[in-house]
């Protein structure tokens, strides 16, 4: 369990919504992991049962149907679905993708779409990665042409989070191909538009859980008024928008790896070996300690982040940092984690098989360490 007691950044309300957080969790999540991993999709039923809880879009207003809370209360729900150790993808629909619709939806977009996406009933995707196109986005090549009041989008996304359950799909463009970085656009594309079509679900090492797909547009025709905020500033507004999807990408990932080493601790206090449990062993109580130091700083870390984020001064690089420094700390303490189970940690059903699994993308997702790295350099 997430031990919040020295956490100054909490008060006593965000006590009570995490407590009611973790009941939920006990009750509607935890008994469905093992099929929804086999299945590799998290039921829609959850989504909606989710948002009559309020756990979906927790800052939308109170005028399109949500909460208007701070994010604190999406970092509660993200740690804590985190922690159970079953990624279902929520926190790319709460944390991230509600973002655009707040920021540079028209009034109109924000109430046809904002009340369904707090209640589950609409469940929305991004759709930046290309095939030929991740970190670099202005090389994306999938096409919105204007031709009177619409536009006509063509193009293939790949690696699509909630690409097979998403009802709204916002679509990274080229609404002028010769710009570069200055010709993107987002445009709302609704799933039931002709001439869209979802592809494979992806097989995927981890995640499986989270549904990941192809997406294809082939002569997509949508209203100009779909189009997000204004045309040709789509690159400026995933810029504006990185830092909150990394800093909730650094959430999962100190929810995950607090598990890894709660599991590690469990574990070898009950494993015995040569007559006495593992954990009695110096090796394995150094082992833990240093994760548990490490630990111990990166929560600290997380919550200057957050407070931050609050209150609106988190840097686009303090966030890549955020990124690149907690999704390390994740693979780290899951690996090592894994390791003190020991034949034990390579069988599925334990958890940490499951947790170590899940960890290797998030070096890659939200952008690469490698990238972190470069975004940071720049400002050195």
């Amino acid at each position: 369990m997430i031990d919040t007691s020295a956490r100054a950044l909490f008060d006593e309300h965000h006590t009570i919504f995490r407590d009611s957080v973790r009941r939920f969790l006990a009750q509607e999540l935890t008994p469905n992991i093992e099929r929804w991993e086999r299945e590799r999709k998290v039921d829609r039923a959850f989504w909606r049962s989710c948002g009559d809880m309020g756990l979906l879009c927790p800052g939308v207003p109170q005028e399109y149907g949500g909460t208007g809370l701070d994010f604190l209360y999406n970092a509660i729900i993200g740690e804590e679905f985190a922690y159970s150790g079953c990624v279902t993808a929520n926190n790319l629909h709460s944390d991230v993708n509600v973002d655009y619709l707040l920021h540079y939806g028209s009034e109109a977009q924000k109430q046809r779409w904002l009340p369904g996406m707090v209640s589950g009933e609409v469940i929305t995707a991004i759709a930046m990665t290309e095939p030929g196109a991740g970190s670099d986005l202005k090389s994306i090549r999938t096409t919105a042409r204007r031709d009177g009041d619409e536009y006509v989008i063509n193009g293939t996304k790949t690696y699509i989070t909630n690409g097979q359950n998403a009802d709204l799909i916002i679509v990274v463009v080229k609404t002028d191909p010769e710009a570069g970085a200055k010709g993107v656009s987002l445009v709302l594309v609704e799933a039931d538009r002709a001439g869209f079509a979802r592809g494979r679900q992806l097989d995927k090492i981890g995640l499986h859980s989270s549904d990941t797909s192809e997406l294809f547009f082939h002569d997509v025709r949508v209203p100009c008024t779909n189009l997000l905020g204004e045309e040709n500033q789509g690159f400026r507004y995933l810029m504006s928008q990185l830092p909150r999807e990394r800093l909730s990408i650094s959430i999962m990932c100190q929810g995950s790896a607090q598990r890894a080493f709660d599991e590690a601790v469990r574990f070898t206090r009950e494993r015995t070996a040569f007559g006495r449990p593992v954990l009695d062993f110096q090796n394995t109580r150094f082992e833990l300690a240093a994760m548990s130091a490490k630990l111990q700083a990166s929560w600290a870390h997380l919550d200057w982040c957050l407070r931050r984020h609050v209150d609106g001064k988190l840097t686009a690089d303090e966030a890549a940092a955020a990124k690149l420094f907690h999704s390390e700390v994740q693979w780290e303490i899951c690996d090592a984690a894994l390791q003190l189970h020991g034949g034990a940690g390579y069988i599925n059903e334990y958890p940490i098989a499951r947790l170590w699994r899940d960890a290797r993308v998030s070096r890659i997702y939200g952008g690469t360490s490698e990238i972190m790295k470069e975004i940071i350099g720049r400002t050195l």
